[in-house]
Parts: C-alpha cells; structure tokens; sequence
C-alpha cells in the first residue's frame, strides 16, 4: 500500500479534551486560553493550567489548599497540611511590600508573588525566617545541593543571600522565593507545562509548594522534606548517579558538554511525570522506538514500534493516557488533510486507486479505508482517548519494523507485536486474541482494567534490564530545555506568569 498506514484519527471516535481549573487564594482565578496544537489534524484543546493570583484588599481573609485541584493517576498522593491561618496581610509590612503590584523586585531579581503571597497566608504575613534559623541554614544548603539534581544554584539566586547589605525584609522574601522555587522545580520541573511545547503535555500530579514548604520547615529535616519532592524512578537516580560519576570525572562517553547537558536535560524530564507511576503501565519512549510493557513496576514486555517523522507536525508529542479497550478489524477513517494533501492527489493520475485500496468516500464527504488485512490500521486498534488524536495500532506493513530508523508515521504509534500486547493486556490467551481477528468482523473488548499509557520521549534513560542508555536527539527537543535549565537565560519567577505555547 502507497498511502503511509499509521494516522491519527480513530475509526470511531475523536479525542477528549484535558482541562483543570486553577485554584487561587482570592477571589479571582487567572485561567490560560486553549491553543491549538500544529500538528496535522490534530486538535489540542488544551486546559487551563493549575495556579493563579490572588487580587486582594485591606482585612480579606486567605486561606490555602496543600493540593491544587485536578485529576490524580490513582495512587497519586501529597501529605495533607493544616489550612492556613486566616490573614489581611495589607495591615503588616511584609504584606504592603507582597501587595505593592503583579511583579515584585528584590536585589535585581524578580520574584514569584504568587508563590510568595501563597506561603505567607499562612503565617499572617509576618516574617518567618527570623525565627527558624535552623530551618533556613538546611534549606539554603540543600539548595546550594541542587547540582545534585542537574539544576544550577544560581536558578534560585541563593548566593544573593550572602551579601551582608540586604535588608531584613529583602532577605525575608529571597529566602521564602529560593526556597519555593526550588521546591517547584523539584516537584514540576524547572520547565513546567505551562512553558513547554504544545506537544510536551506530560505532567505530574499538581502540588501546593507553599504547603510542602510548610510541612518541610515543622519537620526534623527540612532538606530531606524539600528533596522529597523529586523522582525516585530507575531512570533518575541512574542519571543522577551519572551525574556524579560526571563530576568527579568517571568516563560517561561522548563529548563532556554534549553528555553533561543530556543527563541534565533528561532529569528535567523525568520531574514532568508523577512521582508514583501507576505499577502496571505502558510506556512508549518516541526517542528508542520502543515500547515496554510494566506490571508491578516490573517489565514484562518490550517491542519495537514505529513513531512519527521529524517534521514537527508530524512527531509524536509526549503525553498520558489510558488504554480502555481493543478494536479488532478497525476501519480507517483517514484524517481529512492526508486524504487532501496525499490519496486524493494520486487518482487523478490513477482512476481505480480507491478501489484497490479497499477506499471508499463517506456520505460526509470524508474518505474511510475498510477493514481488512491491508487496512492502514491492521488488524487492532488500541483505544487511548486524548486530544493528540494519537494510537497505538498494527499494520500491514511488517517489514518496516527491521529499519533503524523507525519515524515514519503521521505521529501515532505501530506496534511490532500487537498480538501478543492485546493478550497481556486483556489478560487472555494470544489464541483467543486471533479468534476476535478471524472472524472479520469489527468487534470491540474492554480491558479488564484501563491500562495508563506514558508516551514520552527520553533521550537518556534506564532500560528494562536496568541500565542507562542514550539515544540521539532525533526531533531536537533537547536544546529548548537546556535554554531553561541554563540561569543565564531563565527567570525562574516567571513561571508562572502566562504563556503563549506554540501550536
């Protein structure tokens, strides 16, 4: 078959859309605008991003939420925190200098109000550092630690609290912002989604970092609390240990700079999942062409698959989602501008195209390839609802499969073995998986249990007997994130200030 068979529209129906609303401390929520995604045909609605700015007065009573609202992968949990003491911070001093506007100055570096404003509606806009020394000593440690963790330091401007000329107030508010920018990194990455690509959607579970920075302070160790908000995954603490070995000059191959800035890269990466990864998943990394099967965090089954080309329309973008069901015999329905731009172009040169390729035109005027064993789909379909339009499928084209080079698809996913991964996941045998198949007709079956599916895209990352592997940047991602990671280059306190993501 001419036509490349690996597209995104389902047979029966379109993608959801995601969206969660922002929980704010004040009577009004700042909530970003959807924006559409590039990529061909596919429509990214995309929601709001949790977080939002407090418009206060005189005497107005706050009080915080430890987790902002929105949906949570089972299994995703944050410490519950005490509510916050009510407040009207505008009485106090440091409650003046925090309501003084929307952007906040100290010592040449802006400052996250909305973090900050957070943090102090729980102590009733009063100091905090003044009286826990302790604390802010082992913050400001862990902080000058965060290398450790492939962040610069100086993301955080913490060596701006060195200087013996601060005022008490300004070095109040630069300890508070170093350390829940720190703490926000670890927990979202110094990149969050509001500042990705619309195609870089992968997310963890949302935390109210004043909160956690409250919990750290009343705990015994406030370090190892702010710490605990990173990755504990194979792949970070493989990286990280790569870190070390790169810093006390163990060879990690490549050239320093090159290997360095894709370990570092990759940590980034891995702060945008959730902390507990569901034990039973799939995972597609787009960057290896693979896919691994999990259950119990253990991995039960890998293959190869084909993803999308390097033309950014057509690259597969990393997202979440759950496999719900099988479609065996799916038909294709042929999103409109393949069908445009690539089938329809060829029967004007070849009248009985459509015919031989099992094609027939829709009363909609929209162009569906019948199921069959030369469908574009194969002969299943894994059902993945998101608002990529993007699938896990199988195809009559087999042979593809041996290519090094695997990025030929309009950016849904083939799978090698799609037999054998409809087996585990419905939790039947591979005889009863090709019986379904047999019959010819279109049929659907539920999994036993939705099944979450990671597509993401890690140019370093730990295998499934456990080691670290590197691959190359096929789509050029990697670049975009060092600029962020890089403190020459990226004003942490803006954040989370609103964006225009482009589609």
């Amino acid at each position: 078959m001419e036509v490349s068979p690996s597209e995104r529209a389902p047979p029966f129906s379109t993608a959801g859309s995601a969206s969660c609303a922002g929980i704010t401390l004040s009577v009004m929520a700042i909530l970003f605008p959807s924006c559409s995604f590039s990529a061909r045909g596919f429509l990214a609605l995309v929601g709001p991003i949790a977080g939002g700015a407090i418009v206060l007065a005189a005497a107005c009573a706050l009080a915080t939420s430890p987790v902002l609202a929105a949906d949570q992968e089972p299994g995703a949990a944050v410490t519950p925190v005490p509510p916050a003491p009510m407040a009207a911070y505008a009485n106090t001093e440091l409650g003046k200098l925090l309501d003084s506007g929307s952007e906040l100055v100290v010592a040449g570096k802006r400052l996250n109000v909305g973090l900050l404003r957070r943090f102090y509606a729980r102590h009733g806009f009063e100091p905090v550092w003044t009286t826990r020394s302790a604390q802010a000593n082992s913050l400001i440690d862990a902080v000058r630690r965060a290398g450790e963790h492939g962040l610069a330091p100086q993301l955080f401007h913490v060596n701006l609290l060195r200087s013996p000329t601060l005022p008490p107030l300004h070095r109040e508010l630069l300890l508070s912002d170093t350390f829940l920018s720190y703490a926000d990194a670890l927990a979202r990455g110094v990149m969050p989604v509001e500042r990705r690509r619309d195609d870089e959607a992968l997310t963890p579970e949302p935390v109210d970092v004043a909160a956690a920075l409250d919990t750290a302070v009343a705990s015994p160790d406030p370090a190892a609390a702010i710490e605990a908000l990173a990755p504990t995954t194979l792949t970070y603490r493989l990286l990280r240990q790569a870190l070390r070995n790169f810093h006390t000059g163990t060879p990690v191959g490549k050239s320093s700079t090159t290997r360095l800035r894709e370990i570092e890269v990759n940590l980034e990466r891995e702060r945008w999942l959730p902390r507990r990864l569901p034990r039973n998943r799939v995972s597609v990394n787009v960057a290896d062409a693979r896919l691994v099967l999990y259950r119990d965090d253990q991995p039960v089954f890998s293959t190869r698959v084909i993803v999308g080309q390097d033309e950014l329309r057509n690259q597969s973008p990393e997202f979440q989602a759950k496999i719900a069901g099988v479609l065996f015999n799916p038909p294709w329905n042929i999103p409109r501008d393949i069908a445009t731009d690539e089938i329809m172009p060829k029967t004007l040169h070849d009248p009985d195209y459509l015919a031989r390729h099992n094609m027939v035109v829709l009363p909609d005027g929209g162009l569906q390839q019948l199921a069959g064993p030369n469908s574009g789909l194969g002969r299943m379909m894994f059902e993945m609802e998101n608002r990529f339009d993007v699938y896990l499928h199988d195809t009559p084209s087999k042979n593809l499969f041996s290519r090094e080079d695997r990025r030929i698809s309009h950016g849904c996913i083939r799978v090698e073995h799609p037999r054998t991964l409809a087996a585990l996941l419905m939790q039947q045998p591979i005889e009863a998986i090709d019986q379904a198949i047999a019959t010819g007709s279109t049929t659907r079956s539920d999994l036993p249990q939705p099944v979450p599916v990671f597509v993401i895209y890690e140019t370093a990352f730990a295998d499934a007997d456990g080691r670290l592997q590197f691959r190359p940047d096929i789509y050029r991602r990697d670049a975009e994130i060092w600029t962020q990671l890089d403190p020459e280059r990226h004003p942490v306190a803006e954040r989370e200030r609103p964006s225009q993501r482009r589609g």
